[in-house]
């Protein structure tokens, strides 16, 4: 019986189900029940019947799958997977950040801690947050961890002042405006396409800027055949997969060779099948934690709801 075997039996005695981020290594998904962004895959988790969720992912993702669904074990693979992102603010530095701009609401980006989460007023994804930050009908507002997510918000909302939390991402931040300038010259025919999480300079230079799963819907709907890609590789490979698959002949490229998130790509099939046999690398979560980190997503979810 070889590795995807075991883990499809394990899941099945166990009742477990296995969440996969598009970030992680592509095999995962031979044995994944739902693949995608990191707060759908949360909410859909909440919706079944399952005893046991397997996150591959980050830590911060096991982390709102527990907040959705506190009544389930959460488990994640590698406890090495982190978020270095997410670990650049902690309670205490988001409160010094609060207390530097007293009396302004605070938006706080999914990829944060569920402690984080717990002292802000209101979460939001990179695919709702420019809705997210209208919704509080204000003109000015704190946002974290963010900056460059929450200054492409800025951009998007006229008369809004967007006072952002210094955190960033390591590997959206390695792609350059050079390197979108050298694939306009090399792939003239080809779109665009950049998460938010890139520095500003860089997606003012994209043809498309939208969250994971936007960047994924885009590439698949539209009548261009080439696209260059601007966010991590586990993107571009799903999206080649996908083209092979359902013959769509259209190929995708990695903006640059080295847009890899070493954390997201901890997570194993051993990692997964050890989990399953042992349950080990539980998410655990204090009631209170849970409580006050939901409210701000059911708020999120509120103001979704009322677009």
């Amino acid at each position: 019986m070889n590795l995807v075997e075991k883990i499809n039996k394990l899941k099945k005695e166990k009742n477990a189900i296995i969440l996969t981020h598009c970030y992680q290594n592509i095999e995962i998904d031979e044995v994944s029940d739902f693949v995608g962004d990191s707060l759908y895959l949360s909410k859909m988790a909440s919706t079944t019947d399952a005893d046991i969720i397997i996150f591959a992912g980050v830590y911060f993702m096991a982390q709102s799958a527990k907040i959705l669904s506190p009544e389930k074990r959460v488990f994640l693979p590698n406890m090495n997977s982190g978020c270095l992102m997410a670990n650049m603010i902690d309670v205490e530095k988001l409160r010094e950040f609060k207390a530097k701009n007293p009396n302004l609401p605070v938006v706080c980006y999914i990829n944060s801690t569920a402690e984080v989460k717990a002292e802000c007023d209101i979460c939001c994804t990179s695919s709702n947050a420019v809705d997210i930050v209208k919704s509080l009908n204000t003109d000015k507002v704190l946002f974290a961890p963010d900056t460059y997510l929450g200054k492409w918000v800025e951009t998007k909302l006229s008369g809004v002042e967007v006072i952002t939390f210094n955190g960033f991402c390591p590997t959206h931040l390695r792609i350059r405006p050079e390197d979108i300038e050298n694939a306009r010259k090399n792939h003239p025919d080809a779109l665009i396409l950049a998460h938010p999480e890139c520095h500003c300079e860089v997606s003012k230079l994209a043809d498309f800027v939208g969250s994971t799963k936007e960047i994924m819907e885009f590439a698949k709907k539209s009548n261009n055949k080439k696209f260059v890609i601007a966010t991590e590789k586990g993107v571009v490979d799903r999206l080649n997969r996908d083209s092979k698959m359902y013959n769509w002949g259209k190929e995708f490229i990695l903006i640059n060779e080295n847009i890899i998130c070493p954390n997201m790509k901890h997570n194993t099939l051993e990692d997964i099948l050890n989990t399953l046999e042992n349950e080990v690398n539980e998410i655990t979560l204090d009631k209170d934690t849970i409580l006050k980190a939901k409210k701000s997503i059911d708020k999120m979810l509120l103001a979704n709801s009322l677009k």
